[in-house]
């Protein structure tokens, strides 16, 4: 019986994350939109809401492209362009939120 080849220049296959890793990942998001609930009843937070929560759905959105989409198993490069562009569009989202005087840290 022959080996199987590969061919040159293919590359090579990464082990993919366990069940475990994935129940986990999945915990975590539980845990993470948890908090994001509980925190908007929390009144001493009122003024860093807006940007607690688009931290913890940062986090939440890096989890499920990376483990999920299997970003994680692909070039760098792919990650690099999710993430890019979620910085951008968080970055836009601030300075309109801040243009129109709705975003509670920076008050006129």
């Amino acid at each position: 019986m022959s080996e199987p080849t590969t061919r040159p220049g293919a590359p090579e296959e990464t082990p993919h994350a366990s069940v475990r890793t994935y129940v986990m990942v999945a915990v975590i998001l539980t845990l993470i939109t948890g908090m994001e609930f509980s925190v908007i009843y929390i009144r001493q937070l009122t003024p860093i809401l807006v940007p607690l929560l688009l931290v913890l759905s940062a986090g939440k959105f890096a989890l499920v492209v990376l483990f999920f989409m299997h970003l994680r198993y692909e070039p760098r490069t792919l990650s690099v362009i999710f993430t890019g562009s979620l910085l951008i569009a968080t970055g836009i989202a601030i300075a309109l939120m801040t243009l129109t005087g709705q975003f509670l840290v920076f008050r006129r």
